[in-house]
């Protein structure tokens, strides 16, 4: 049975009792053997936040950051893609294209990558970079949109791939999957956990629309006491303006809403009214909107995680500060219900992070001072080494043989996971420049020591002890700072012209860029 079939849902902890006070059902996972990744979509848990909620409320959050890519967007993107498949939409081996601010095409990216899809996602460029290498990193295409554009933008390049290639568009904003898959499995997960009448207010926020329609049409019908409250950015209050969304025949948007602003909570509101979001603002399947300030959405996730140990992003935040705001003036004895749509690793660029630095603050300095051994800021005067023993003949003729080999002019003596080597290499293949990699402790090389008989070798031929060590037609470059200064200088470039060594001449980098970030000079 499919863990999107509620009738396997679950939302608490194995042998404690539930928010109704029922005994739980077993936990997502426990005991269990799954066919795929895509059996784990759903069954994400509740839990009770002690404090930061008011003590005359019962205040829960849905974590969907328990779904396999860490968002709630995991059920729409299994929705979609397996409604396709039954009703012929999409065959086997087509590519899939959807618009994306992230956590749709990372659910997407995982779907296609386990059912053998080709994927395409458009998002716009002012979307954190960090969900791009998730996409690209699961082996989706992502092609970025003008950020002038907005959500409209991005969603017009896939409707204009998918005309153009034959490709199938999800239409998330549209496609009556996305509710359905809410209404089939997040609506029943809370109802297992709840009861039909134990949930006083649910609240949530609204990006595709999907989760609300779903979800709030199920409350409508079997939990009529819940009050349904939709969170939006108060700078950016679409939905509670009562304008309306003009759209085109499909239900797509045929322009930018009027009250849209650019706004911090990604994932949440486009700058249009999806057709969904729309659709439950019609059947009147919420009971009020509240405007959330951009501050406060980044000041609860801070406060979750520093107080309750739980991480979101930015729209958890929202989303808890919406509900936050209904809990200081609820009836005593109340439960109320919030939605965190995602984790927080996916906001590392944005401004949630904006204050979290990498370096040592004064503080951590003065724990790192208290304690004399082992600090980042005093380096222990090292004691005299003993001189080295000379190379072996045989290992010094065979590094000058590499070395001198015309086949393959640049030579790279490096470690396999050394940050300096991975540099080198990372600058080596923008610059498009072949090279062989000598790797002194890869496997090859740790038998009978012959990686410790090659880098003595190295020694006495360079004068150099540290690796790596680059060489180009036999002249002796130097390590990673000193490969970088020629080729910023543009002696590299010479060498490599002289010994007839094709590289991209175009290529205009500082080579320091391609350290880690915490190697580059400060």
């Amino acid at each position: 049975m499919n863990d999107l079939d509620p009738r396997s849902a679950s939302t608490s902890a194995a042998g404690a009792a539930s928010p109704a006070g029922r005994p739980a059902l077993p936990g997502a996972g426990q005991g269990r053997i799954f066919g795929s990744i895509l059996e784990t979509v759903g069954n994400t848990p509740v839990v009770r936040i002690g404090r930061l909620a008011p003590p005359h409320v019962e205040l829960y959050v849905k974590l969907e950051a328990f779904n396999p890519l860490g968002s709630v967007k995991d059920r729409l993107a299994l929705g979609i893609i397996e409604a396709a498949e039954r009703d012929g939409a999409l065959k086997p081996g087509q590519t899939v294209v959807e618009a994306t601010s992230g956590n749709t095409g990372i659910g997407l990216a995982m779907v296609c990558a386990k059912k053998g899809y080709p994927l395409v996602i458009t998002m716009a460029e002012n979307f954190s970079v960090e969900r791009r290498k998730l996409m690209r990193f699961l082996g989706a295409k992502v092609v970025l949109t003008p950020a002038a554009e907005k959500g409209s933008g991005m969603v017009n390049k896939a409707r204009e791939l998918a005309e153009r290639h034959g490709w199938f568009l999800c239409r998330q904003f549209e496609n009556e999957a996305n509710a359905d898959t809410h209404s089939r499995t997040t609506a029943e997960e809370i109802l297992a956990a709840f009861g039909p009448d134990g949930l006083d207010v649910w609240v949530t926020g609204f990006g595709t629309g999907g989760t609300l329609k779903g979800v709030a049409r199920v409350l409508r019908a079997r939990s009529p006491k819940t009050r349904i409250i939709v969170a939006e950015p108060d700078n950016s209050a679409m939905l509670g303006s009562g304008i309306g969304q003009a759209r085109n025949p499909d239900g797509s948007p045929a322009a930018s809403h009027p009250r849209f602003r650019p706004h911090l909570m990604q994932g949440w509101s486009p700058d249009f009214i999806p057709k969904l979001a729309g659709d439950a603002a019609e059947a009147r399947l919420f009971d009020e909107v509240r405007p959330v300030p951009g501050r406060e959405a980044l000041r609860s996730a801070e406060e979750l995680a520093r107080r309750e140990g739980i991480f979101c992003g930015i729209t958890g935040g929202a989303t808890l500060a919406a509900a936050l705001a209904v809990a200081a003036t609820a009836p005593a004895g109340s439960r109320i219900l919030a939605m965190i749509p995602d984790t927080g690793e996916r906001y590392l660029s944005t401004p949630l992070f904006a204050g979290i630095e990498e370096a040592m603050s004064e503080e951590e300095k003065e724990i790192s001072a208290s304690t004399p051994n082992y600090r980042f800021d005093v380096r222990a005067a090292a004691a005299p080494a003993a001189p080295p023993p000379p190379a072996k003949p045989e290992f010094l003729a065979e590094v000058r043989a590499i070395v001198a080999d015309p086949a393959a002019p640049v030579v790279l003596f490096a470690l396999e996971w050394c940050e300096f080597c991975w540099s080198v290499r990372k600058l080596f293949e923008a610059a498009g420049i072949a090279y062989r990699s000598v790797d002194l402790d890869s496997v090859p090389f740790q038998a009978d020591g012959r990686g410790g008989e090659f880098r003595a070798a190295l020694r006495e031929i360079t004068g150099a002890a540290t690796i790596p060590q680059v060489f180009v037609a036999g002249t002796h470059v130097g390590g990673a700072t000193d490969t970088f200064d020629a080729f910023n200088a543009g002696t590299l470039q010479t060498l490599l012209a002289a010994a007839a060594v094709p590289f991209d001449a175009a290529l205009r980098r500082n080579a320091y860029e391609f350290l880690p970030k915490w190697l580059q000079p400060r």
